[in-house]
């Protein structure tokens, strides 16, 4: 992975930065809180910006990642928000969806479970 080039990174509540000008991100430990959750350093400024984002969020910006990464890990959200959707379907949902619809939610949800182990 590399930084973008000249890319505006946006670190919450109107702040944005120039993604090549960026020379470290890191969490914020003592005091914080909302709007307050990481140090985003900048070239040719001595203090660094107080950001609102988590530093995984802005480094994942600040980075260009190939489109496979990328898209695994949006396919690996959406397969977690599922499972915790599925999760919420009680037992009389899951015959018919089963029964009437062909719809096996135990076997779906195992099935995700097994993919998201890895």
């Amino acid at each position: 992975m590399r930084i973008q080039s000249s890319v505006l990174v946006h670190l919450g509540f109107g702040k944005y930065v120039r993604s090549d000008q960026v020379t470290a991100v890191l969490p914020i430990d003592e005091e914080r809180g909302p709007g307050r959750r990481t140090f985003v350093h900048v070239q040719g400024q001595t203090d660094p910006i107080i950001a609102s984002r988590a530093e995984d969020s802005i480094v994942r910006d600040l980075v260009q990642e190939p489109r496979e990464v990328t898209q695994s890990r949006q396919q690996q959200e959406i397969l977690h928000d599922l499972l915790l959707n599925l999760n919420n379907v009680n037992a009389t949902v899951r015959r018919i969806a089963r029964d009437e619809g062909g719809l096996d939610l135990e076997l779906l949800e195992r099935r995700i479970r097994e993919v998201l182990k890895d």
